[in-house]
């Protein structure tokens, strides 16, 4: 089984609460059980960490290398400028994507740049909790857990896009 590790930086556990019109209405929680629930329909296993503290992070990006078949990161704010977290990922041998709910090119422009984005293998940006849906759907045909062009409906219940924010 293909196992996935989803990390959230920075402000992510505030998901629900926090600015809920750009982020939406959905908690870190709910989104974590969702893609459980969605990974498990798709015979892949997830792992979810969120820490406001990048050397955590980190550490959890290194100890991915052999523990975890690709990464999904929301590195939040340390997207714009943490050197350390990009080579972090660029250390290990562990692909990965990155989400981020709103869309940041439509936002403030400090926000459009992504130190990370380069070495990725693509970026999810604008889609509430159903980029990090988008992302597992990505990650499991890129591991042969699912073909191209498989249902992302699977059996996992209601979209985690339920709640997309009305944010940029």
């Amino acid at each position: 089984m293909a196992r996935i590790l989803i990390l959230n930086g920075p402000n992510l556990n505030r998901l629900g609460r926090r600015e809920p019109d750009i982020y939406g209405r959905v908690s870190l929680d709910e989104l974590n059980e969702r893609l459980r629930v969605r990974a498990r329909s798709w015979g892949l296993e997830v792992e979810c960490f969120q820490s406001n503290h990048e050397g955590e992070l980190i550490d959890r990006i290194h100890a991915a290398e052999g523990a975890f078949d690709y990464i999904i990161i929301n590195p939040g704010a340390f997207t714009h400028y943490s050197y350390a977290i990009r080579d972090a990922l660029a250390s290990v041998n562990v692909p990965f994507v990155e989400v981020h709910l709103s869309n940041v090119h439509a936002r403030e422009s400090f926000r459009s740049h992504s130190v990370t984005a380069p070495i990725s293998d693509g970026q999810i940006v604008g889609f509430g909790p159903l980029g990090y849906e988008l992302a597992l759907y990505a990650a499991a045909v890129r591991l042969g857990a699912l073909q191209r062009g498989d249902s992302i409906e699977g059996t996992a219940g209601p979209s985690a896009g339920e709640d997309v924010g009305k944010g940029p």
